[in-house]
């Protein structure tokens, strides 16, 4: 009586816990206990019924009986008969039988193919777009499911309505994975679209999941909104480079801009010499410290997703040079050359203020050579000092010019006076061949000087 009332017992609680079936096909969810029902099976022992398992935990025919052992934790025989799996897995899936005879010998035999399934939760979208460019492909979103058990499917829906992929302006790449431990899928879809012109500004895009059991739960990911703008056409490329036109001294910097207006912005490549420049995308080209390696002739190329490439004008980078032997000197002794020049300009520099002050010099004794003092009024006779001469008249020989007192005399035009013969000098900026001049000054007062000028002798 009291074994009768526990086996009753436990098929309440495994009734309200799992779940008592009879059926042929039988869905458990993932983790949850099952029982198996042996159809014609006594209530109450002695009980002559055998369970047959062939699973994915098994390679044969797994056998149970009420007086046999339970195995391990996967499954055992209750006392009315039933099969008990307290937390079925993916590998408890297959076919489970169960052979009974009751009391007046009749034999009844139960059924069963057991599928487990796992509700994934709602998918999402990663990585959405945030706005369209009509006429061109491009990418929605990726929506993922993560944990399902069997995979299930994944759909888009624009504007409510199921997307059917086409090849053309549709198309939806899909990736499906299972993780090595736990058996779950995980389903990735992404979603390609070529919005045509003209059409709905406005797009709302949404994604669902389908489980593969059981079939009725289907698992939507909220809506989400998108823009759809017309691209603006790709107009003429214009490569600028600064400094204008391109000629520069060596070691300066050169920058090259390509504008090339249009919306998306299209990827700008460089060209030299009619080659492709290994460098990313990017619409300035700088050149740092020119050198004879940087010259030739430079362009680039936009290139729109929509429109195609479009390639700009040539420009033509060249180094100014002075000459070969310049730029060698330069190059090579340019700190020389720089104290060469230094030193030139110091000597010239001298130079001028030499001859400057010549000038000035010249200048002064010219206009005392054509200077004539204007005699005062005739002087009072007096009486003339021993010896009758004011002074004695010498004259040093200049380059053979010789002075005496005749020539004072007759270069003072009267013979009354005693005049005093002062050095002879010479002007050696005045000609090409000299004359000595001879000044002649009278001895008594008022005093006049007389500037006599006196061939060299030969």
């Amino acid at each position: 009586m009291a074994a009768g009332a526990a086996a009753g017992a436990w098929v309440l609680v495994l009734s309200l816990w799992g779940a008592v079936v009879g059926s042929q096909n039988i869905t458990a969810q993932i983790g949850k206990p099952l029982v198996l029902n042996c159809k014609g099976a006594p209530k109450k022992p002695p009980q002559q019924l055998e369970w047959r398992l062939n699973t994915g935990r098994t390679e044969a025919w797994k056998v149970l009986s009420p007086q046999g052992s339970p195995w391990d934790s996967v499954a055992r025989v209750l006392p009315n008969g039933s099969l008990l799996l307290p937390a079925i897995g993916i590998q408890d899936e297959g076919t489970f039988r169960c052979r009974a005879t009751s009391r007046n010998g009749k034999e009844t035999k139960s059924n069963y193919q057991v599928r487990v399934y796992q509700i994934p939760r709602k998918p999402e979208i990663l990585d959405p777009a945030s706005e369209l460019m009509a006429g061109v492909p491009n990418k929605v979103g990726t929506c993922v499911s993560k944990g399902s058990y069997p995979a299930g499917t994944l759909s888009w829906h624009l504007d409510g309505k199921p997307l059917i992929p086409d090849g053309k302006g549709l198309s939806v790449k899909e990736e499906t994975r299972r993780h090595p431990e736990t058996g779950l899928f995980t389903l990735q879809s992404e979603l390609m679209v070529t919005p045509a012109r003209g059409g709905d500004p406005r797009p709302t895009f949404s994604c669902s999941f389908s489980p593969g059991l059981p079939r009725r739960r289907v698992l939507h990911t909220a809506p989400f909104q998108l823009s759809v703008w017309e691209p603006v056409p790709l107009e003429e490329v214009q490569l600028v480079v600064e400094p204008e036109g391109g000629a520069v001294a060596p070691g300066s910097t050169v920058t090259l801009t390509c504008e090339a207006p249009a919306q998306p912005p299209p990827q700008i490549h460089w060209i030299k010499d009619g080659t492709p420049l290994p460098l990313p995308p990017s619409p300035v080209l700088l050149l740092p410290e020119v050198g004879p390696q940087d010259q030739g002739t430079y362009s680039c190329v936009a290139t729109h997703p929509s429109q195609g490439s479009q390639e700009s004008r040539a420009v033509s980078i060249s180094i100014i040079e002075t000459g070969e032997e310049g730029s060698t000197a330069g190059s090579v002794g340019g700190p020389g050359l720089g104290t060469l020049a230094l030193a030139l300009g110091i000597l010239g520099g001298l130079g001028m203020a030499a001859l400057l002050i010549g000038v000035i010099m010249w200048r002064r004794r010219q206009h005392r050579r054509e200077e004539r003092i204007v005699p005062n009024p005739p002087p009072q006779e007096g009486p003339r000092k021993p010896g009758g001469g004011g002074g004695a008249c010498r004259a040093e020989s200049v380059r053979g010019a010789r002075g005496s007192r005749e020539q004072c005399r007759r270069a003072l035009k009267g013979p009354q006076l005693d005049p005093i013969c002062q050095f002879p000098f010479v002007f050696p900026t005045l000609r090409s061949d000299p004359r000595p001049i001879l000044p002649c000054t009278t001895s008594i007062p008022p005093h006049q000087t007389v500037f006599h000028s006196q061939s060299l002798p030969q």
